[in-house]
């Protein structure tokens, strides 16, 4: 899987679990400041009805494809995506790949005391993590002012922002540039889980990417947001329909940030395009 997936204006990355926290792992290592965001059907949809929010989303260095309608509307499109890249799972596998290193991290975000429970957490599953400071989502301007210099005080490599879309993708387009940090994400509720204090669905759900289905059954109150999944998918369908009684015209280059990095990449069970010609040959 390779190159950028585009779902109502929204690029994504179409690439494995498994190169994806090896491309952010680069970024970690390397000289420039990235955004990285996970949106999910419902973002794509605020994203249509609010201009900045999709700007901010087309310029990203990444964007996974977070939710599994991403996947199933990607079957509309000439780049389809094999397999939903969580933001959770995703952080997670970076944390177990950054430990013991001298990587470290920042918790940004959710309620008091939830950021500062994330770290222990976090440093007591994968030994040797590095989280150097936390602050919650609660904050006035004088406050914000206050965490800022606090990150770049300690200037750490990742920064995790858990403050609610499409306010933490704002907040990360508006503040990378005065930022001390090398990766920011906009990780919503995921604090929150390396916390403890919110569950996960079981694993058969996450398999079966029932996972929002899960959260409808425990949050019945969630009901309201899960309604813009089905208008997601009559959207992807229209705009498809609309494409294809419109004339073919020259594709436009997508706004996402094009960073040129090299991939280590470890031995598993994905082949590329190239490999499998070469094996039909």
């Amino acid at each position: 899987m390779s190159g950028i997936c585009n779902i109502l204006g929204v690029p994504f990355n179409n690439m494995t679990p498994i190169e994806t926290v090896e491309l952010l792992n680069v970024y970690l290592n390397g000289d420039t400041k990235v955004a990285v965001y996970t949106p999910n059907p419902e973002m794509v949809m605020a994203a249509r009805k609010d201009p900045e929010f999709m700007e901010v989303l087309n310029n990203s260095a990444v964007n996974l494809p977070d939710g599994i309608g991403i996947v199933y509307a990607s079957r509309f499109t000439e780049n389809v995506i094999e397999e939903r890249v969580p933001g959770c799972d995703t952080i997670l596998a970076l944390f177990d790949k950054i430990k013991g290193s001298k990587k470290t991290v920042y918790f940004f975000g959710s309620a008091p005391g939830v950021a500062e429970q994330a770290k222990a957490e976090m440093e007591k599953k994968f030994k040797g993590l590095n989280v150097v400071g936390t602050a919650d989502g609660y904050f006035d301007e004088n406050r914000e002012r206050e965490i800022i210099d606090e990150i770049n005080t300690l200037k750490p490599d990742l920064l995790l922002v858990g403050i609610g879309f499409p306010k933490q993708e704002k907040w990360i387009a508006k503040h990378l540039p005065e930022l001390d940090v090398k990766v920011a994400v906009g990780v919503g509720g995921s604090l929150d889980v390396f916390s403890g204090t919110v569950k996960r669905a079981p694993k058969i759900f996450i398999k079966l990417g029932l996972e929002w289905f899960y959260r409808l059954l425990t949050q019945p109150s969630r009901i309201g947001r899960m309604m813009q999944l089905p208008l997601f998918m009559l959207a992807v369908v229209g705009d498809k329909c609309k494409k294809a009684d419109k004339p073919q015209k020259p594709k436009k280059t997508v706004k996402i940030k094009n960073y040129t990095v090299k991939i280590k990449r470890k031995k598993h069970q994905d082949k590329t395009a190239h490999e499998e010609n070469k094996d039909e040959e």
